[in-house]
C-alpha cells in the first residue's frame, strides 16, 4: 500500500482510521460477550474437574516418585518431600483459578482479534466473515484447550515421574545437599525473598509508566505514518488494538515480574549451597536487583546498566567459553549475511534499513517437521520398518516408542543427513526452508530443541558417513535399542570402529531423548495423534486398493484357464469378455 506523506495526508490518515476501527471494535466486543461465556463454562469446567478429579492421584504418585528415585539424595530427598506438602495441596486452587481467567481472557480475545483478522482478509464475503469468524472457533478452541490440559495431566506428568523413577547410569551420581548447609541455605533464602520481593516490586513500578508511554509513542507513530509492523493494511486495525490493550500489557508484565521476584529471592539459598558461603549469599540478594535493572532496561531500550550495586556473589564471574563461541558463530553468520546485529525495534530499523529479516516463528518449523514425518511415515511403511500393526497398537494404546520416539527420530536424523550432503550453513527442513541460528524463533523452549540439533550436525559432517553407513544408520534407528556398544554387533553395521559406533549410538540416543521431551507436549501430542490416524486410514486404502487389484487379476487368470473346456471360438469370446470387464473393473480403481 502506499504510505502517505506529509502531515496532513497523515492525519486524514488517522482520522478516518477512527471510525472504521470503533465498528470492529463493538462488533468483537459483542462477539465476546455472546461467545465468551460459553469459552469460560468449557475451560473451566473441564479443566477443573480434570484438575479436582486427578489431584488425589497426582498427590500420592508425585510422593511415590520422589521417594523411591535414585536421582535425589537422601537429605534432599527428604527436604523434597516435606516441601511438596504446600505446591500439592495449593495446586487444585490455584489450576481452577488460572482455568477461569484463562477462558476470561480467550474467551474475550479470540473474538476480538478473529474480527480483526476478517476485516484484513482479502474475501469477497468480508462483512459475513467479520460477524461469523471467531465465534464457532472460539468454542472449538476452548474444547482444544481442555483436550490438551487433559493429555498434560494424564499423559505428560506421569511421563515426567515416570523419567524420574528411572535408573540412573552407572556413572552419574545423585543430587544432594549437605544438612550443615541446609540452615544456611533457609536462611539466605528466607532473607532474598523479604528483601528482594519489595525492591524488585519498587523498580517494576519505577519502570512501569516509562514501558506504557514508550510503546503508547510507538504505536502512535507507526499506526499514524504506516511504518514498521503496521506497512501493511491487514496489520493497521491490530495498531488501534495494541494501543487499547498496551496498558494490560503493561500491568501483566509488573504482575509477572512480581511473582518472579519470590523465586529470585529463593535463589540466593542455592547459590550459598553452591558457593558454601553465606557472604556470597548476601551477595547474591543485593546484587540480582542490579541484575533484574540491567535486564529491564535492556527490554526497553535506554541506556545500559544500572546504577544500583552489584557484588561479587560467585568465585568465578567468569564468561562460560561455550556461550561465547555460540556467539561468535551467530555473529560471523550475521556478518557473512550482511545482516548487521541491533538493539532497536523492528519499527525502527523499517525506517533506515532497506534488507528484509526473515524470522521463523515456531509454528512455521512445527508444521514442517509434521510434514516430514507424514512422509517419511510413508517411506518407513514402504520399506516395511513400522507395518500397521504398529500404527493400530499406537491408536489403540495411546501410546508406542516405535511411532512417537523412533519415528520422530528417524525424521529429524534425515533432515541432518539431507544437510550435512547439501554442506548447509544450518539445518535443512522443508523445501527451500533452512533453519539458522540468525533465523531460527528467538524461544527458550525452541532454543532448547534446536540448539543440540546443530551440535549433532557438525558431530556427523565429521564424521563423514557413506550411503552404506547411512542405511545401516537409519534402519537401526527403527529397530535397535541403540543403549550399550553390544546392541550393533549383529547389525550389519560396515564399520567395525567402536569409537565411531559408540559416537552415532550416543546421537541417536540424545535425538531420542529430545524427542521424548517434545511428546510430552500437549498441542505436539494431539497433533502427532491425528497424524497417526491419518496414516493409517491412508495405508488401510492403500492396503485394500492393493487386494482389490489382486482379487481382479486372479479372477481373470482363473476365467481364462476355464475358458479352455468350450470350444475354441467360444473360449476366445469368453477371453475376450472377461478381459474386457477386468479391464474395466482396473480402469475404475
Amino acid at each position: 500500500m502506499e504510505v502517505p506523506s506529509g502531515l496532513l495526508a497523515k492525519l486524514w490518515s488517522f482520522i478516518s482510521f477512527i471510525p472504521f476501527f470503533s465498528l470492529l471494535f463493538i462488533l468483537g466486543l459483542l462477539k465476546a460477550a455472546i461467545i465468551g461465556p460459553v469459552a469460560v463454562a468449557i475451560i473451566g469446567s473441564g479443566n477443573s474437574a480434570v484438575v479436582i478429579g486427578l489431584w488425589p492421584a497426582h498427590f500420592i504418585w508425585t510422593y511415590f516418585s520422589v521417594a523411591r528415585t535414585k536421582r535425589l539424595g537422601l537429605a534432599l530427598k527428604i527436604v523434597v518431600l516435606v516441601s511438596l506438602i504446600v505446591p500439592l495441596g495449593l495446586w487444585p486452587v490455584v489450576a481452577v483459578a488460572g482455568s477461569i481467567l484463562g477462558g476470561i481472557g480467550y474467551g474475550v480475545f479470540a473474538p476480538l482479534i478473529a474480527t480483526f483478522q476478517a476485516a484484513g482478509q482479502n474475501a469477497i464475503d468480508k462483512c459475513y466473515h467479520c460477524f461469523a469468524d471467531g465465534c464457532l472457533s472460539t468454542i472449538k478452541g476452548s474444547c482444544t484447550v481442555v483436550v490438551d490440559f487433559t493429555d498434560f495431566c494424564f499423559h505428560s506428568y506421569f511421563s515426567y515421574m515416570d523419567e524420574l523413577s528411572e535408573k540412573m547410569p552407572p556413572d552419574e551420581k545423585p543430587m544432594d545437599v549437605k544438612l550443615m548447609k541446609l540452615p544456611g541455605c533457609l536462611l539466605v533464602g528466607l532473607i532474598g525473598m523479604l528483601v528482594d520481593v519489595p525492591l524488585i516490586t519498587v523498580v517494576t513500578l519505577w519502570k512501569s509508566p516509562y514501558m506504557l508511554f514508550r510503546g503508547w509513542k510507538r504505536l502512535f507513530e507507526d499506526l499514524i505514518g504506516r511504518e514498521g509492523p503496521f506497512l501493511e493494511t491487514v496489520c493497521v486495525p491490530f495498531a488501534g488494538l495494541a494501543i487499547l490493550l498496551w496498558p494490560l500489557a503493561v500491568v501483566g508484565a509488573v504482575v509477572g515480574a512480581i511473582i518472579a521476584s519470590f523465586f529470585l529471592g529463593l535463589y540466593g539459598g542455592v547459590i550459598v549451597h553452591q558457593e558454601d558461603s553465606l557472604h556470597m549469599g548476601f551477595s547474591y540478594i543485593i546484587s540480582v536487583v542490579s541484575l533484574f535493572d540491567e535486564y529491564v532496561n535492556d527490554l526497553l531500550y535506554v541506556r545500559e546498566g544500572s546504577c544500583l550495586p552489584r557484588l561479587r556473589y560467585r568465585r568465578n564471574m567468569d564468561r562460560n567459553p561455550e556461550i561465547e563461541k555460540v556467539d561468535n558463530n551467530c555473529c560471523n553468520e550475521l556478518e557473512s549475511k550482511g545482516q548487521a546485529s541491533s538493539t532497536q525495534l523492528i519499527s525502527e530499523n523499517s525506517r533506515t534499513l532497506k534488507w528484509p529479516i526473515q524470522q521463523y516463528r515456531p509454528m512455521q518449523v512445527w508444521d514442517w517437521l509434521f510434514k516430514s514425518y507424514e512422509v517419511d511415515g510413508w517411506v518407513l511403511l514402504r520399506d516395511g520398518l513400522i507395518t500397521i500393526k504398529d500404527i493400530e497398537e499406537c491408536i489403540v494404546k495411546g501410546n508406542c516408542k516405535k511411532l512417537f520416539i523412533r519415528l520422530q527420530a528417524w525424521s529429524i536424523l534425515q533432515c541432518l543427513l539431507t544437510s550435512v550432503k547439501a554442506d548447509a550453513s544450518g539445518i535443512v527442513i522443508g523445501d527451500n526452508a533452512e533453519l539458522t541460528r540468525s533465523n531460527m524463533p528467538r524461544d527458550k523452549v525452541f532454543e532448547w530443541f534446536a540448539g543440540p540439533l546443530f551440535v549433532m550436525k557438525e558431530q556427523l559432517k565429521k564424521l563423514e558417513l557413506d550411503e552404506s553407513e547411512e542405511a545401516c544408520l537409519r534402519k537401526l534407528v527403527m529397530e535397535c535399542k541403540n543403549e550399550t556398544p553390544k546392541d550393533w554387533n549383529d547389525s550389519g553395521y560396515p564399520s567395525e570402529d567402536s569409537v565411531r559406533r559408540a559416537q552415532l549410538q550416543a546421537i541417536i540416543r540424545r535425538l531420542q531423548g529430545i524427542v521424548a521431551s517434545m511428546s510430552r507436549i500437549p498441542t505436539f501430542r494431539r497433533r502427532f495423534r491425528n497424524l497417526v490416524k491419518l496414516l493409517y486410514i491412508e495405508a488401510i486404502q492403500a492396503d485394500a486398493s492393493v487386494h482389490h487389484i489382486g482379487g481382479i487379476l486372479k479372477a481373470r487368470l482363473s476365467g481364462q484357464r476355464s475358458s479352455g473346456k468350450g470350444s475354441k471360438k467360444d473360449g476366445y469370446e469368453n477371453d475376450d469378455a472377461k478381459g474386457n470387464k477386468a479391464n474395466e473393473n482396473l480402469d475404475v480403481v
